[in-house]
């Protein structure tokens, strides 16, 4: 076996205990996956999404599971984002998080510019676990008006933190916001998009100006790809984009995440983990540390909790 295929190996069996006893003095790197979704289509009331069409995900996505997809590769806490836009569905995950040490923060969902807005943030916000909100490009493309405005400087003051999702549309908006509140800190949610897949001179190019902003991170959470009916595994194949990414932004503002159950639609749990532990085995143990929690801590502020209570801030 060559030295560097050895070496990652190695590291990457840091992850996956089955294969750490090649290593017996090595220590697992505790993983804090910031992009889960739980759910329960079958309560009473349902949920706005998915919707029953989605025959996979159309099923509850609660704790329980999470610990089964999770079992042996040493992820030690979550922070779950909110994918329901019924503002009451903030509390019902807050209720869930209470007997749940695994969420170590949640990332709630609430639309500014409403005049109810300062209301629901104090609300939730009383709540530790809650560490920011979720919003879309149609809500990062309206900054400039006065009440988007007015909730994005109460997010700031409230020391939260600002999920954006969509795709490459989205970068400009970021930017604005990014230039206009420097201490928010924002993250942008499943890189690398797949509109630059193979693209990655454009990526880096969309990519340039808002990586300059130090106050914004990107969350790596959308890798894995299928050719012909399976799930690429190889890390080599993913390297030119995560490469672009890592080099952008730097080693302390790419954060983890796996997008779960979302992503078990292209590959299970411990497959989109891998992938990703294969490409950072190359990399120094701090900045595997880095990528995958202690990033993830400067941007969310979340929580140590359960299994991750040890982690030192």
């Amino acid at each position: 076996m060559k030295r560097r295929d050895f070496i990652r190996s190695a590291s990457a069996a840091a992850f996956l205990p089955a294969l750490s006893r090649a290593i017996p003095n090595a220590s697992p790197v505790p993983v804090i996956d910031t992009h889960t979704h739980f759910y329960d289509p079958t309560r009473p009331k349902g949920v706005p999404w998915p919707k029953p069409t989605e025959t996979f995900l159309y099923a509850p996505f609660l704790p329980e599971r999470f610990r089964t997809a999770t079992a042996g590769l040493n992820v030690v806490g979550t922070v779950v984002v909110e994918a329901s836009a019924w503002v009451e569905d903030n509390q019902w995950l807050l209720d869930l998080a209470e007997n749940t040490p695994e969420i170590v923060g949640i990332v709630g969902r609430l639309k500014l510019g409403q005049p109810e807005f300062a209301a629901q943030l104090r609300q939730y916000s009383a709540n530790r676990l809650f560490r920011g909100l979720r919003v879309n490009l149609e809500t990062v493309k309206d900054v400039g008006t006065t009440a988007i405005d007015a909730d994005l400087t109460r997010l700031t003051d409230a020391g939260l933190s600002l999920d954006v999702i969509g795709n490459g549309t989205v970068i400009g908006a970021t930017e604005r916001v990014a230039r206009t509140w420097p201490a928010l800190r924002i993250v942008v949610n499943h890189l690398p998009f797949p509109e630059w897949d193979g693209k990655v001179p454009e990526m880096r190019a969309a990519l340039k100006t808002l990586a300059g902003f130090e106050n914004v991170y990107v969350k790596i959470s959308d890798v894995v790809r299928r050719r012909e009916g399976k799930a690429i595994e190889e890390a080599g194949f993913y390297r030119p984009a995560l490469d672009a990414l890592f080099e952008l932004f730097g080693p302390d503002r790419v954060v983890h995440a796996t997008n779960w159950p979302v992503s078990a639609r292209v590959a299970p749990y411990e497959t989109v983990q891998r992938v990703v532990a294969d490409y950072f085995a190359t990399k120094s143990r701090a900045e595997q540390e880095r990528y995958f929690w202690r990033n993830s801590y400067r941007a969310y502020r979340w929580i140590p909790r359960g299994t991750s209570a040890h982690l030192a801030p």
